[in-house]
C-alpha cells in the first residue's frame, strides 16, 4: 500500500488500523438493523436505545480512526471526512428505517 499511495509505514498502520474499527463498526450498525427487523420482540425505546448506543460507537471508532493520522493534518482530515459522511448518513438511514417500521 506505501509505495503504490505514497504512505509511509505509520500511515499505512493507521489505514490498517481504520479499516479495522470500520469493520467493527459495520458489524454495529448490522446488529441496529437486525433488532429494527424485529418490531415487537422489544420495548421501542430499549431498542431505540440499543441502535444510538452502536451508532455512537461506530462515530467513536471513525474519530479513533482519523487519530491515526495526527501528523498528516490532510489525509486525518480526508479519512474524517469521508468515514464521517458516511457514519452520519448511516445513523440517520437507521433512525428513519426504525421510525418507519414503528410509525
Amino acid at each position: 500500500m506505501s509505495k503504490v499511495h505514497g504512505m509511509t509505514p505509520r500511515e499505512v498502520a493507521a489505514m490498517k488500523n481504520c479499516i479495522e474499527l470500520l469493520s467493527d463498526s459495520v458489524y454495529m450498525l448490522q446488529r441496529s438493523l437486525e433488532e429494527m427487523s424485529q418490531p415487537g420482540s422489544k420495548d421501542s425505546k430499549l431498542v431505540m436505545s440499543d441502535i444510538q448506543t452502536w451508532v455512537s460507537s461506530a462515530l467513536t471508532d471513525e474519530d479513533t480512526c482519523s487519530e491515526g493520522f495526527k501528523d498528516d493534518p490532510k489525509m486525518k482530515r480526508d479519512v474524517r471526512g469521508k468515514t464521517l459522511n458516511v457514519a452520519c448518513l448511516t445513523s440517520n438511514a437507521l433512525i428513519n428505517s426504525y421510525a418507519s417500521l414503528n410509525g
